[in-house]
């Protein structure tokens, strides 16, 4: 029976950058994987493949150039789901060489199976034809999560899919109807849309992405339906059933029943209402370790469950569930498992969404600030009003920062447009640092560039508050 000092479950980000961690520090390092593939959601179904289609889709359709080259600008007439889903598969590839590469030059050994919890220090790995037991002085559970399937909605993995199921379609539909205005839903909703597929979306609240910036949301929705796609906020879904089209030709269509009595229907709907953990599965009674009703870990500031050798990162304790946040957890769970003190966890970390356009942000909102009671002025500037923004043909971008009346601190930073989700770390880490508003005056910035934003957002700011 093999021996390691360190055995982590799950190859997605916590578990990569925590298995190289513990290789770093000189330990004997076993990493577990279930699935028959490297990279877990990040790489295979969710972050990865949906930004690749993301940018797939622009290029081809020509949506990102239209400001510049008119609206009638296409680089590809007939766009075929194998031209978007051999992008992915390119870069997921890629990503699966990159991870084992990492392993094996960090001397981390691979082991294929299912892990499962025989004991404090004893794991059971299952394959289909054989088991093996290793035992481990200290643990990582990285198993993340999957999307939620409540079992009153009928998936069949054609025409009533979840996230996951949606990278198999054969062909583009028609229409669709996206269930959740989470990230996940906002961001597929915006894809098939610039692919021309006919997009309703349904929220229960009343607006898509709930923690925004309530500006920046509302201009977001502004988008959505410049783009065609039609919103049902405030609404929630009673019951998902197929139905038959008698209209020219008998097919089927899937139908959404509202609980305001409105009906849609569609070629295909997409489920995108939370995600759930996968913990009843590693046998975790077995240790005396508890998870909630979604399959969650509870953890401390070190990322320890209840049971101090084994600790857990990345989406199975929930909130951020980044996959950059993930990244870390997984790093620093490991940094204190083997005595390496690291910084303090500095909690300003960006937010990335991948819709069409770009939404990120940093620091808190404007309805945060007015409810902690704190003074604030936001400075805003448009993309429209910077060069680099005409030459990208992107004139509806913009950026808006978030600054303390009295000591000129910034407080948060949001954008959406182009670049959106590069363009926020400038302000990430003058906030990290401390830094004012003033900053961005007094310093020089590349021209032309979309970083001209924080200028000009600045002076915007700093001028309402200098009354001039």
């Amino acid at each position: 029976m093999k021996h390691f000092d360190c055995v982590i479950i799950g190859t997605g980000p916590a578990g990569q950058k925590a298995a190289i961690q513990a290789a770093k520090l000189g330990k004997s390092v076993a990493i577990i994987e279930k699935n028959n593939v490297l990279g877990g959601a990040q790489i295979n179904t969710g972050t990865i493949p949906s930004k690749a289609l993301r940018e797939a889709a622009l290029h081809l359709t020509g949506a990102s150039k239209r400001g510049l080259f008119g609206e009638s600008y296409r680089v590809k007439k007939n766009i075929t789901i194998a031209d978007l889903i051999s992008v992915s598969q390119r870069v997921i590839r890629h990503e699966w060489e990159v991870i084992r590469d990492q392993f094996e030059r960090n001397r981390v050994e691979l082991i294929w199976g299912e892990g499962h919890f025989e004991g404090p220090n004893l794991v059971q790995i299952s394959r289909a034809d054989e088991t093996e037991m290793i035992t481990g002085d200290k643990f990582l559970l990285g198993v993340g999560t999957r999307p939620a399937t409540p079992s009153h909605v009928p998936f069949n993995d054609y025409n009533i899919l979840s996230s996951d199921s949606l990278l198999n379609l054969e062909s583009l539909p028609r229409t669709m109807i996206v269930v959740g205005g989470g990230v996940i839903g906002v961001e597929y909703a915006c894809i098939m849309a610039t692919l021309g597929v006919r997009v309703t979306l349904v929220e229960g609240r009343q607006q898509v992405l709930g923690f925004l910036d309530q500006e920046i949301a509302e201009a977001f929705q502004y988008f959505m339906r410049q783009s065609g796609i039609t919103l049902r906020l405030g609404e929630k879904v009673d019951k998902i059933s197929e139905v038959e089209d008698h209209n020219g030709t008998v097919h089927k269509l899937v139908q959404a029943q509202l609980e305001s009595g409105k009906t849609l229907k569609a070629e295909t709907l997409l489920y995108c209402v939370g995600r759930q953990g996968v913990c009843g599965q590693l046998g975790l009674d077995n240790v005396g370790i508890e998870y909630d009703d979604r399959e969650r870990l509870h953890v401390n500031e070190n990322y320890q469950t209840n049971v101090g050798h084994i600790y857990a990162a990345g989406d199975v304790i929930g909130f951020p569930a980044l996959a950059s946040t993930s990244m870390e957890q997984g790093r620093r769970a490991i940094c204190h498992a083997f005595g390496l003190e690291t910084s303090k966890f500095n909690n300003v970390f960006p937010f990335g969404i991948y819709a069409v356009p770009e939404i990120s942000m940093v620091g808190q909102t404007e309805e945060q600030l007015t409810e902690e009671g704190v003074p604030y002025e936001a400075g805003v500037a448009s993309y429209k009003e910077i060069a680099r923004g005409q030459i990208l043909g992107d004139e509806l971008g913009m950026l808006k920062l978030l600054i303390h009346q009295d000591n000129k601190k910034l407080l948060g930073v949001h954008a959406i447009g182009t670049g959106a989700t590069e363009l926020i770390h400038i302000g990430q880490a003058v906030m990290a640092l401390g830094g004012t508003a003033e900053f961005f005056v007094d310093n020089v910035f590349n021209f032309p560039t979309l970083a001209e934003c924080y200028k000009v957002a600045a002076y915007n700011g700093l001028n309402k508050l200098a009354h001039v």
